[in-house]
């Protein structure tokens, strides 16, 4: 029998990878709910024309998600700490809150439902690994380091006091982000660049489309319930990022490295947090990286993208980035 998915923010990268993943699957195995805030934009009515069950959700309206989850074998949940916000919502709760908020009506919405199996996309919790350093600012009034990997984590209880059989999937630094907002810039002489205060550790990161896969594999897996999965597509240092993005996009793309305090100095919205995270990233190295052992990823996901099979995908788009 075929199973229902309910997939929150199906128009999203990690919900849409899921959905693409479920249609693309051969087996068959699992029919999916694409749920949406609106389900008359564009990508929602392309995933309806692939043959998506489309429907409106949105996870600050627990009656809707709970109408949506109804009947689902399975549901996918992630958050969007980074959606656009007005100036009011902005001012009614942080995004921290907004994502703990929505994890929760989410947890009750799967209860009542009677899921049977949740992935909910998560991330850790820095706080017991910055506990106690001056040296790493705190934000949102001192409650968190990097808050939106340690809300996340924070949710991560709700989901077991509402009784949810649920596999929490880790997951990391996306590789789009080299096509958005880290990519390859031109700095005052001409030389591309990246940039991130990694000094010489690596960077976990992943394609999207394999948190969609590896999802998939896990909703086969009711073994997983109560299970931390941890997900990468490779671990590199920035000097290799940047080597693979100079043979990738045919020009020379250099690694620059600042300081975390350099860097927290930026002046875009939120250096402080990013700055946070790649500490963490950084510090935390050994332990993440393990967490994240490709080996058994590439057991669960055969069709694991590293950082090159990745790169091959995109190079159009990098090439017309970098002019």
């Amino acid at each position: 029998m075929t199973k229902l998915i309910a997939v929150v923010g199906a128009t999203g990268a990690q919900g849409g990878a899921l959905v693409r993943a479920i249609q693309a699957d051969p087996a068959g195995d699992f029919a999916v709910r694409a749920l949406t805030r609106n389900p008359d934009s564009a990508a929602a009515k392309e995933l309806a024309a692939a043959g998506a069950e489309v429907v409106a959700a949105d996870l600050d309206d627990e009656a809707s998600i709970r109408a949506a989850f109804d009947g689902a074998y399975g549901a996918f949940v992630v958050t969007n700490y980074w959606a656009p916000l007005t100036p009011e919502q902005e001012a009614a709760r942080t995004r921290a809150e907004m994502e703990l908020e929505q994890a929760e009506t989410a947890a009750r919405a799967a209860r009542d439902a009677g899921v049977r199996h949740l992935i909910w996309s998560t991330l850790e919790d820095t706080r017991p690994f910055f506990a106690g350093r001056d040296d790493v600012p705190s934000l949102d009034d001192g409650r968190y380091k990097v808050p939106h990997f340690d809300a996340k984590g924070e949710a991560d209880e709700l989901f077991a006091k509402y009784g949810v059989p649920t596999t929490f999937l880790r997951t990391t630094f996306y590789f789009d982000a080299f096509v958005t907002a880290m990519a390859p810039a031109r700095n005052a002489d001409g030389t591309l660049t990246i940039s991130f205060p990694m000094g010489e550790q690596r960077l976990s990161g992943v394609a999207t489309e394999d948190i969609g896969r590896s999802a998939l594999a896990i909703l086969r897996r009711p073994d997983l319930i109560g299970e931390t999965v941890s997900i990468a597509g490779d671990h590199l240092t920035g000097d290799e990022y940047a080597a693979a993005l100079s043979e990738a996009i045919g020009e020379q793309v250099v690694y620059h490295a600042p300081t975390v305090e350099e860097y927290r100095e930026y002046p875009f919205p939120m250096a402080v947090e990013m700055g946070n995270m790649f500490q963490f990233y950084a510090e935390n190295h050994d332990e993440f990286t393990g967490d994240r052992d490709l080996t058994k990823v590439r057991e669960l996901n055969p069709d694991l993208q590293s950082f090159t099979t990745w790169l091959a995908m995109h190079r159009d788009e990098l090439s017309a980035l970098a002019g």
